[in-house]
This record gives structure tokens, C-alpha cells and sequence, in this order.
């Protein structure tokens, strides 16, 4: 098989290989195997069937992995040109992540209090979405009004990744074309994956005179 783009393209990974490397199929069958991937080889996810994964490495070979095992690549927005936006203050991001973990707090303990109450538990929390991870200098912070994830460095805040939203559908699975007598599926009987994946951004990079 030939790379989508034609003769001449340039080949642009959309994943790379986990680290232990991926058995690899000719098909989406397992009694079909073929050569292995090594680990942290770039591929092109072509398609899915699944959780079959079909990939095409820069030399224009293609095969069919566990495709939930691949680590996708970082993409950069579609800016379109534009200017990025100036970055933000965290802090009222910061006041909203603590909010909402005080009012989950406060209807956990309420809960405790009362076991049997679920329903009060779950009207307390209902609509509440947050997100926070700290790590030293640097937090990402969930934005719910926008449905993003930003990054913080201390003093600026920028966006860095966006999600479908809580009320996008999930997309809809292809069906595994193996016959019915092949081997099952890498991982048959797990659980789907419920609604597109986040897409990673680029923070800006930081302003002169800056850290």
C-alpha cells in the first residue's frame, strides 16, 4: 500500500508505537500475524475496525495493530493564521476548580452522613464538571464554560486542549469485517471509548523577557 497523499508526500504520523513495540496482522484477524512494529516507530492511522487499528509506516507498508494501544501524536490547532489570543489570568479558573471541589466535598460528606441518599447526591452534583492537575510551577485547568483544558505556567494561562463536549454523541464503530470463524478481536469485550478523544494543542511559547 502507498501513502493516501500520493507519491512525493510528506509522511505525517499520527501515532507512534508504545514502548514494548506492537504485534502486528496482515488483517484484522489474528491467525493472519506478520512482522512487528518497534517500539516508538511513527505511523499513520488509517482506519479503524473496532479496536483493530490500520496503520501506514513511512516506507509505505501498512498492517492492522491493537489500535488502543497506539499513542497519539500532539496536533497543532487549526489557527488558520490568526494571531494567538493573549493569554489569560488563571486565577478566576483557579477560584471556579476550588468551588467545585468544596460543593463535591460538602455533598460526599453529606452522603456519608446518610448512605441511602443517593438522590440527594446526585442533584448536589448535577452539571458539576472541573479539572485540575498541578505539577510544581506548571497546571492544566479545566474550563468548562468552553470546554477546554488550559495551562497555566503561574502567571499565564493558554488554551491547550479541546474536547467534543458532554452532550456529542459517541461516533459510531465500524464493523469488524473478520469472518465469523477468525480469531477474536486484540482485547474483545472492552469497553468502547465514549466520545472522541481529546485534542492536545501547543501552549504559545512564552513572551520575551519571559520564563
Amino acid at each position: 500500500m502507498t501513502a493516501p497523499d500520493g507519491p512525493g508526500a510528506v509522511f505525517r504520523p499520527t501515532h507512534v508505537v508504545p514502548p514494548d513495540g506492537l504485534p502486528a496482522w496482515e488483517a484484522p484477524d489474528t491467525t493472519r500475524p506478520t512482522t512487528a512494529l518497534d517500539a516508538f516507530l511513527p505511523v499513520r492511522l488509517l482506519s479503524r475496525s473496532g479496536e483493530w487499528g490500520e496503520v501506514l509506516c513511512a516506507n509505505g507498508w501498512s498492517a492492522w495493530v491493537d489500535g488502543r494501544l497506539l499513542v497519539a501524536v500532539p496536533q497543532p490547532p487549526p489557527t488558520g493564521g490568526r494571531p494567538v489570543a493573549p493569554a489569560e489570568d488563571p486565577g478566576p479558573l483557579l477560584s471556579a476548580a476550588a468551588e467545585a471541589l468544596d460543593r463535591y466535598r460538602r455533598a460526599v460528606r453529606d452522603l456519608a452522613v446518610d448512605p441511602a441518599d443517593t438522590g440527594a447526591f446526585r442533584e448536589a452534583v448535577r452539571g458539576l464538571r472541573a479539572g485540575i492537575v498541578i505539577d510544581g510551577g506548571s497546571a492544566w485547568l479545566y474550563d468548562a464554560a468552553a470546554e477546554r483544558w488550559t495551562y497555566a505556567d503561574g502567571s499565564r494561562l493558554a488554551p491547550y486542549a479541546v474536547d467534543s463536549g458532554p452532550g456529542t454523541p459517541p461516533a459510531p464503530q465500524p464493523q469488524d469485517p473478520r469472518p465469523r470463524d477468525a480469531g477474536p478481536a486484540p482485547g474483545a469485550g472492552a469497553a468502547q471509548a465514549p466520545h472522541e478523544p481529546t485534542r492536545v494543542v501547543d501552549p504559545p511559547p512564552p513572551e520575551p523577557g519571559g520564563r
